[in-house]
Parts: structure tokens; sequence; C-alpha cells
């Protein structure tokens, strides 16, 4: 049943995601504390070429794809290898990754930070692109992503990265709203572009697939998703409803 005119359609939390790792799988929580830089911990560490001092993405290493960045008790971060590997030691990610790199935290990158990008779906042909200061993100516009069922459809939501999948429909409509989101507010500021990392193969058996890609600049303008920043931090658990703040 519609909610009506002016009324938001009820969304709950279905799934939390932190992704530790810059391009790397992630984790599934029961509950996520909401900070400035999002989801905290999210996107907190990445790897980087030593030799290029470009941070790795899986739009050109789509290899990322298949390893999972997971959260320590003590704050740091450790790499689980497709052979179930996990470290964090330089060398054996650098043998693992075919070339010298880093695992480096986000407190330890300052001034801009540059990654490889793609210009083309191959891969044969990039330029590098900055991203956000603090936490690994993209850009600064969002720190945290939500994306419903209703607009997944048969696609798996994890080709999409999204910090928080709702059950229901309708999350574009929160573009311009405030949201009180658990104990704390999400300001939810625009969709999502989507790039060519959605077409990628990974690990969970899914496979390369570039009609999403052509599907989403077709059908949805190249967009999939909302993103927001936090107005307030506070801490969102499965199962919360979001509510207009």
């Amino acid at each position: 049943m519609d909610a009506g005119p002016g009324v938001m359609s009820p969304l709950r939390v279905l799934e939390l995601w932190r992704f530790p790792v810059k391009s790397l799988l992630g984790e599934r929580l029961d509950r996520a504390e909401l900070g400035v830089e999002g989801v905290t911990g999210d996107r907190g560490w990445a790897l980087f070429d030593v030799a290029t001092g470009f941070g790795l993405t899986a739009r050109r290493v789509p290899e990322l794809l298949f390893a999972t960045g997971r959260s320590r008790a003590d704050g740091t971060v450790e790499v689980v290898l497709p052979d179930g590997t996990a470290t964090s030691d330089d060398a054996v990610l650098s043998d693992w990754a075919g070339r010298r790199v880093t695992l480096r935290p986000a407190a330890a990158v300052q001034g801009d930070r540059r990654y490889e990008s793609p210009v083309d779906e191959a891969g044969d042909r990039w330029d590098p692109f900055s991203g956000a200061d603090g936490a690994f993100h993209d850009n600064a516009d969002a720190r945290v992503t939500l994306l419903s069922t209703g607009t997944l459809g048969g696609w798996d939501r994890r080709r999409f990265r999204a910090n928080v999948v709702l059950a229901g429909a309708g999350e574009d409509d929160l573009v311009g709203t405030r949201v009180a989101a658990g104990t704390g507010e999400l300001d939810v500021v625009g969709r999502v572009p989507r790039c060519v990392m959605t077409t990628r193969p990974q690990a969970g058996g899914i496979g390369r697939d570039t009609g999403v890609f052509k599907t989403i600049h077709r059908e949805r303008g190249g967009a999939l998703a909302v993103g927001a920043l936090v107005a307030r931090p506070g801490v969102l658990a499965v199962g919360d409803v979001l509510r207009p703040a």
C-alpha cells in the first residue's frame, strides 16, 4: 500500500555492511556506529602501489574483489586472501597482488589521494582520480550508501557495496531529506553514480555481467543507491526503520 503523498514509505534495515579495506569484500554487521566518516571503520584502509603511490581499486585491479578486509579488535585490519590466508604483511600482499603494495590506514595518508581508474571497460587505458579526505571514499559528497531491495530487483546486492540494504523501495525519494537512522540522523544528499566495477566477477559465485552497467545507464541515468552524510552520530541496527527526522 502506498504511504500517501508526502509520507515516506517504510524502509527497514535488512543488512548492514562495513568495508574495512577499499575495494575488498567486507563484513556484515548486526549494528553499526555512524560517525562523521560514515560507518565507523568503513574504508579506513587501502592498498597502495609502492612504485606509483596510487591507491588500488577494483576498477583497475579486479582481483581485489576476491579478497576480504577484516577488522581486528585493536583497530587494525587484515586481508583474507582467496586461499584463506589472513595477513597484513606487505610482502605477502605484494606476492598476491603481483606488484609491491603497502596497506595503509587513512590517517597515514596526507594530501591528495590518487587512485587508478580505467577509462574504458576493458581497462586498457586509465587515468587517475582523486578521492575524499579522511576515510578512503571515492568522494566527500556521501559517506553512507543506502540501497533497497525494490531497486535491486534480481541483482545481487554484493555488486553495489552499499552500507545499508533496505527492505522496501523508494530510497531515491529520500534525496534532499534528513532521516532518523537508529539513534543517528542522515542527510541524504544524492543518487550514487556507478562505474564498471558493478560488472566485475567476485567471490561468492558472482560472475561477470556487463548488462548490469548498461541497464543502470539506460534505465536509471547511471545511478543506483543513494548517498548520505551523517548529520548526527548514533547507532544503526538491523531491523531499524528509517523515519523522517
